[in-house]
């Protein structure tokens, strides 16, 4: 399933996130993983949380971000939840693309909560974007 958490820059959409990976630790019997772009959050997570800072393995784009989720779901059964920061730093700003991007993950995702913090304002989201908002 996937959620969205969306709002300019500077809303708390990182606090939001780093709460919502604070429960998930806590109800969870598998992995939470979170994904960002640089290593900020290093000290913001709990010990039970996989960092995975994706500019150890220059993961930009739409299909480059799909496969490395993809690998890590079939790497690891036992992953419930993953969390990514600022997708669109990884991604582009093409929100169509976008739409279908997150079509694509939620097809593979099954039992797995994908969580995403999106900047911009929700208006300029299409409705293939919009269904995921929280």
């Amino acid at each position: 399933m996937i959620k969205l958490i969306v709002g300019e820059k500077g809303t708390g959409k990182t606090k939001i996130l780093l709460d919502s990976m604070h429960e998930a630790v806590k109800k969870t019997n598998g992995n939470v993983v979170c994904i960002d772009k640089g290593s900020k959050l290093t000290y913001d997570l709990d010990y039970n949380v996989r960092l995975i800072n994706l500019e150890e393995y220059q993961v930009s784009g739409f299909e480059a971000f799909y496969g490395f989720v993809a690998g890590l779901l079939a790497g690891n059964y036992d992953i419930t939840d993953i969390f990514v920061d600022s997708i669109l730093k990884v991604v582009g700003r093409d929100y169509e693309k976008l739409g279908q991007f997150f079509n694509s993950l939620d097809l593979i995702a099954k039992d797995v909560n994908l969580i995403f913090t999106v900047s911009a304002d929700r208006q300029v989201l299409p409705e293939s974007v919009q269904q995921y908002i929280i």
